[in-house]
């Protein structure tokens, strides 16, 4: 088993650095004990994240990290089955969501999505001169773009927001956990048949009234996805993006000074952070060599792309944060057939937020010692539990 512990703020384990080193496919062994491969290589993740003979799915039971259960789950079918990734069904619903991420809606959450973060920064800076950037911002922003993607009503927002952060709370107890869990399935279902008979301009109506005809069960199946998806893991990125950037002044004065290198900085601050400790996770569904290693039918790899995407290989100098740098081909979001459905969403999300706030708070500084800073080792998504600033 690979630890998830990292050594400094912002850089891969040592251990995963150290098998890249050597070997961009290595064995390794899972929580539960079974053996399978670790991919640490930038080439060899993208040809085992595209290659046909890789499925989505790795067996439930096998996991490489403890995780979430709502993360093992795929959209349920109407009788409430879940649909194992790489199935014709689940292909059709990536199709269909697909499809409602257009540009006119991405423009529209644009719009919405740079007003959400200025009112948030707004209700901070009435509140004093410090904030915690995770709790006060980046967790109420991804909840926001969510509500905003979604459709949900304002009256309704607000027990939404509350029920998404009690979900992901760390320390949060199981009934705590459970009870968010039910709240949020409770207002998915019941948004849907709410877009059944009152369509607005969001996705979830255009799931409902779209070529799909989805079951009740399916669609909200779909939403708490896109929640489970997006909404922890952009706002852990936002919020590392910052710290990363307060730790780098000189980086995030060159943002505040020509904002137009904001596009370019997040893609590098995706490249370089890596949020995702472990992941994503394949099963061979036939004998494949790759790299010169016989992956028998039925193994399991799973993805570094945090090491892979700090290959030497593929971008030179990868340990150093250059926000001038072209970090195309990163893969944050995964490769090939099965990248992140959210990524637009998430792109825009993570543009508004960092400028929004190096724009209004152009004296943001860290309001405790760097080293004071709560991380999480141990949950799915890397980040900051509290990101304790002031201005």
């Amino acid at each position: 088993m690979f630890s998830t512990a990292r050594e400094n703020l912002f850089d891969p384990p040592a251990e995963i650095r150290t098998l890249r080193e050597r070997e961009p496919l290595s064995r390794t062994t899972f929580t539960d004990g079974h053996t399978g491969w670790l991919v640490t290589g930038h080439a060899t993740a993208r040809t085992v994240l595209s290659d046909p003979r890789f499925g989505a799915r790795a067996e439930p039971g096998h996991p490489p990290v403890p995780r979430a259960a709502i993360l093992e789950e795929d959209p349920a079918d109407p009788a409430g089955t879940p649909l194992p990734q790489g199935a014709p069904g689940h292909r059709r619903y990536r199709e269909l969501l697909t499809a409602q991420f257009t540009d006119r809606r991405m423009g529209l959450l644009a719009e919405r999505t740079e007003k959400a973060a200025e009112e948030l920064l707004d209700a901070m800076e009435r509140a004093g001169r410090t904030a915690d950037l995770v709790g006060d911002f980046a967790l109420p922003l991804s909840s926001l773009v969510l509500c905003e993607l979604l459709g949900v009503p304002a009256p309704d927002r607000e027990r939404f927001r509350r029920d998404l952060a009690a979900w992901s709370a760390h320390g949060a107890s199981t009934d705590q956990v459970t009870a968010a869990f039910a709240g949020l399935a409770a207002a998915l279902h019941g948004l849907v048949l709410r877009k059944r008979a009152e369509p607005g301009d969001d996705l979830l109506s255009g799931l409902v009234h779209g070529a799909g005809n989805l079951a009740d069960e399916e669609l909200a199946s779909l939403a708490f996805l896109l929640l489970a998806a997006g909404h922890e893991t952009t706002a852990g990125q936002l919020a590392l993006s910052v710290l990363a950037l307060l730790r780098h002044p000189g980086r995030a004065a060159a943002l505040r000074a020509e904002p137009s290198l904001t596009e370019g900085a997040v893609e590098e601050l995706l490249r370089y952070l890596g949020v995702v400790h472990h992941g994503p996770t394949r099963a061979a569904l036939e004998d494949a060599e790759i790299d010169g290693v016989l992956v028998r039918r039925g193994e399991i790899v799973t993805v570094s792309l945090a090491a892979a995407d700090r290959d030497p290989t593929r971008h030179p100098d990868p340990d150093v944060l250059d926000l001038t740098r072209d970090a195309t081909g990163h893969l944050a979001f995964g490769h090939g057939t099965h990248r992140c459905l959210g990524r637009q969403l998430a792109r825009v999300e993570l543009r508004a937020g960092i400028d929004a706030l190096l724009r209004r708070f152009p004296r943001l500084r860290l309001a405790v010692p760097a080293d004071g800073i709560p991380l999480r080792h141990d949950t799915q998504v890397y980040g900051v539990h509290r990101l304790p600033v002031a201005w």
